[in-house]
């Protein structure tokens, strides 16, 4: 049976989804070109193909369920000793994301999580620490706000590249996704 790896995310609107991504890539880290930025609602998981369309069923009845709600990304934050990764916080919205992923991770998609839940956006991952170090002083100061109109599943291709495959918007429908408003991924 064919399997797939999927993830669950809140996408980073423009013009911050490219500021990020670009600090990722001047920074050196090796996952930039593959992951583009966001908050994990669902870390990476496998299914067997045959368990999409249940997922995607489920995915469609959270988010209905869901309002929008505003979000606001600001300064810097590590997970170091324990993970080296550097990252820009929630300073609004962490409760948001916190109720929405509760919900994903139910029926189809339950699970135990290797780390409690914290909402975040990475920006370098797997770096030597003076990078880290680089990274955490650079985005000290980081600031965006923006409406969050719902989530994406991501699939990982087998160039390990995550790619949007379906966006799921909050209140079903009516909020425009990636595929009709470009850079909202």
């Amino acid at each position: 049976m064919a399997r797939r790896d999927v993830g669950v995310a809140v996408g980073i609107p423009e013009p911050w989804t490219s500021e990020l991504q670009s600090w990722r890539e001047r920074l050196g880290d090796p996952n930039a070109a593959g992951i583009p930025p966001h908050i994990t609602l669902l870390p990476p998981t496998a299914l067997c193909e045959d368990a999409l369309h249940e997922v995607e069923e489920h995915l469609r009845v959270v988010a209905a369920g869901e309002r929008p709600f505003e979000l606001h990304l600001q300064g810097s934050g590590t997970f170091r000793p324990v993970s080296p990764v550097v990252f820009v916080p929630l300073a609004q919205g962490t409760t948001d994301c916190a109720r929405v992923q509760t919900k994903v991770r139910t029926g189809p998609l339950a699970g135990e999580l290797s780390f409690p839940y914290h909402p975040h956006v990475t920006v370098a991952h797997d770096l030597p620490e003076p990078a880290l170090d680089d990274a955490f002083v650079a985005l000290s100061d980081y600031e965006a706000r923006f409406t969050v109109w719902g989530f994406t599943l991501f699939e990982q291709d087998l160039r390990g590249v995550w790619r949007p495959q379906r966006d799921f918007p909050f209140g079903g429908g009516g909020v425009p996704g990636p595929a009709e408003a470009p850079g909202m991924i």
